[in-house]
């Protein structure tokens, strides 16, 4: 029984080897033969990226939860990227006391700087 099994195992492998050499390459990434060539390091970052890294890296620098990202904009050095933060909780909730900041990223999306615009009430609109 010891070698029938051994004999069925070494099959499977046979089998699952065979199937790995014939697979047949993922299509399903579009990419031109020119973005294949290309090293991802010198890919941009996407605007979803950038924004979540914004957002990240100003959440652990100040302490405070991000509310949203509530703009972002791409300049000639880098993203400008507006998050709302949450600065004081309240009860109700919307009596909270938000802001925005303003973070500046190089063109790779390391955060470089960063300044609050402004704050408001929750429960209060801006214009």
């Amino acid at each position: 029984m010891t070698t029938t099994r051994r004999t069925g195992q070494q099959s499977e492998r046979r089998r699952n080897t065979a199937k790995k050499a014939t697979a047949r390459p993922d299509r399903s990434r579009r990419g031109t033969a020119d973005e294949d060539r290309q090293p991802s390091r010198s890919r941009k970052p996407s605007l979803r990226s950038v924004a979540l890294s914004a957002a990240t890296e100003l959440s652990e620098l100040i302490g405070h939860q991000v509310e949203s990202v509530v703009a972002i904009d791409r300049d000639d050095d880098g993203w400008k990227v507006q998050v709302e933060v949450v600065e004081s909780r309240r009860v109700p909730d919307t009596t909270d006391i938000l802001a925005i900041y303003e973070v500046e990223t190089d063109g790779d999306g390391a955060m470089t700087g960063y300044r609050r615009l402004g704050r408001h009430v929750r429960g209060r609109t801006q214009e």
